[in-house]
């Protein structure tokens, strides 16, 4: 996402603008002029009435290296965004993960301490060989990150459905719960997945490809933004109708990450 794609995003009512560059990978990361942008013209839009938006940035999922991506989150951080996106894609044994993931969070806190680090595992973890979303919220809370998110790493046209089940999902929501980590559901999701995803209730939901114009490399389609806000909305607003859910159930309904 650059200065032109977010300024749609505002218009149609995106909640958070995950700035990214998707050539780089699922969570590829733009340059610090692009997010310093992103973050401008956010701090200068009237929303007349509706929430100002978050900015997001992502820092990429390359080989763990602490001092490469300390350095990266300072920058981001120093850029103005409110969250910052990193991937935890090689293997490692959580303890390697967790002095991975703090040397980020330590890095971004001293330049912004009210900048919020989500860390991402991938649905394919077993295939890949990384960190599997079932062990990704102790490694976040042990780190002091803020919250978690499980996204594709391939895209291949496979979805998070394709390679974990709702169980699986409903128990990385939970693991995050329990721990007061905000959660989030990413990965090739199609508007047909809405109500799985409402079912779920995670607080964010991350979609680029289903709301560009061919595809996560093309470019954002307001007419697949409201389309998406639509489903949500009104589903949001059954399930408000329905009777009380039972205890422990997981609540609802989440909040949308655009782009």
């Amino acid at each position: 996402m650059g200065p032109a794609e977010a300024a749609i995003a505002l218009r149609e009512g995106a909640d958070i603008l995950d700035a990214k560059d998707p050539r780089e990978g699922p969570l590829g990361a733009c340059a610090p002029s692009v997010l310093r942008a992103i973050v401008a013209l956010r701090d200068g839009w009237t929303p007349g009435g509706l929430v100002v938006p978050a900015v997001s940035a992502a820092l990429g999922d390359a080989p763990y290296l602490p001092g490469t991506f300390a350095l990266a989150a300072a920058g981001a951080a120093a850029c103005g965004v409110d969250y910052l996106k990193i991937g935890l894609r090689a293997p490692c044994d959580e303890d390697e993960a967790c002095a991975f993931l703090l040397s980020v969070v330590r890095a971004a806190h001293e330049v912004s301490p009210a900048v919020r680090v989500v860390v991402a595992a991938y649905a394919e973890a077993d295939s890949i060989g990384s960190v599997s979303a079932a062990r990704l919220p102790g490694i976040a809370a042990r780190a002091s990150a803020h919250g978690c998110l499980i996204d594709t790493a391939l895209k291949d046209g496979r979805s998070l459905f394709d390679h974990l089940d709702a169980g699986a999902i409903a128990r990385f929501l939970s693991g995050c719960r329990e721990r007061g980590l905000l959660c989030g559901l990413a990965g090739s999701l199609a508007l047909d997945h809405v109500p799985r995803l409402l079912d779920l209730g995670p607080d964010v939901i991350g979609v680029r490809g289903a709301i560009c114009a061919g595809g996560r490399s093309g470019r954002l389609d307001p007419l697949r933004i409201r389309a998406w806000r639509e489903a949500l909305q009104g589903g949001a607003s059954e399930a408000r109708r329905r009777p009380a859910a039972p205890a422990g159930s997981l609540p609802g309904p989440p909040g949308v990450r655009r782009a």
